[in-house]
């Protein structure tokens, strides 16, 4: 049975854009996933961190035949192929991928959380996953991705749409 995930992208080494524009082409070519909708990208600052480059952001949907922690670990090969050293939780990265959603799926593993828990807290998550999905509902909030954006507290986090991309 297949299952619509939704999967954050982000970096803020080296040519942000280009490493988002390439993970993409990278996850086209795991087995058992048709690429769907891809959101915008934007400019965004750091969240929990200070002194780092900003971000770029993006989101992408996929269709998949793959079990989570499956989809999961193709996608930490795509981030060790791309150069991504894991040291601190927060460190710069040149990509960073995050399943935000596996369709209702509900998953509180140590090495799994789905849905993501800081997605409802992120603007640079729901922006992107307001204009892919404004009506899906987060599986343990109840809430629609509209409504989430619609009821963020402004925090400082800026979003802004990077022009043509």
């Amino acid at each position: 049975m297949a299952n619509t995930a939704f999967i954050g992208l982000g970096s803020n080494l080296g040519d942000k854009l280009k490493n988002c524009l390439e993970a993409i082409e990278l996850i086209r070519e795991i087995p058992g996933c048709d690429l769907g909708a891809k959101s915008g990208f934007y400019r965004t600052t750091p969240v929990g961190v200070e002194g780092q480059d900003w971000y770029v952001n993006g989101v992408i949907s996929l269709r998949t035949v793959l079990p989570a922690h499956d989809l999961l670990n193709w996608l930490l090969g795509i981030e060790k192929r791309m150069g991504r050293v894991r040291k601190d939780k927060w460190d710069p990265r040149t990509i960073d991928l995050d399943i935000l959603l596996f369709g209702q799926t509900v998953i509180n593993h140590e090495d799994l959380t789905i849905p993501h828990p800081f997605m409802h807290l992120r603007r640079f998550v729901l922006v992107p996953m307001v204009q892919l999905a404004p009506d899906s509902i987060h599986p343990v909030l109840g809430k629609t991705m509209s409504w989430l954006l619609e009821n963020f507290s402004d925090d400082g986090q800026t979003v802004t749409e990077l022009e043509g991309k």
